[in-house]
């Protein structure tokens, strides 16, 4: 029930994706249960605390690198936040999460140089600033058109 209802609430298509997801975050959750067994002054876990909680926040699935108690409360849904479709969304690329996939797929996307067709790519936070459109791309000509800066170099 659980997971239909997350699958549904971000437009997932594949079951194993959401899988995946929770199969990251038992690890992660693994991995802050062990460290914690630790002494708290021991200088591997130190290091493997901040590693950790770097790269789950480079990633974008924790808000503050502060305390690894961020890292063990993450869960499927804190991924699928950082699906391209969910980016697309808030960074008001797409009003719905429909539409924002449709585009994927039809390759009017890219992040960076590379254009992306699979809506379950994960952008991390270095990354969400690349997420453009296509330079050929219909739905960017259009917004233009709208706005009146349409390029008369464009239109070639």
């Amino acid at each position: 029930m659980r997971v239909a209802k997350a699958m549904r609430r971000y437009h997932i298509q594949d079951r194993n994706d959401f899988t995946a997801y929770e199969r990251i975050c038992g690890q992660v959750t693994k991995l802050s249960a062990k460290l914690k067994t630790l002494p708290s002054d021991d200088s591997f876990r130190i290091t493997m605390t901040d590693q950790l909680l770097k790269k789950l926040y480079d990633i974008g699935t924790i808000d503050t690198q502060k305390s690894l108690q961020k890292a063990d409360d993450m869960n499927a849904s804190a991924i699928c936040r950082r699906r391209l479709p969910v980016i697309m969304v808030r960074l008001k690329m797409a009003q719905t999460l429909q539409t924002a996939i449709e585009w994927i797929e039809q390759g009017q996307v890219r992040v960076g140089p590379h254009v992306v067709t699979d809506p379950a790519f994960l952008v991390t936070r270095s990354l969400q600033d690349y997420v453009t459109w296509v330079d050929a791309s219909r739905v960017q000509r259009s917004i233009k058109q709208y706005h009146d800066q349409v390029d008369d170099f464009d239109l070639l």
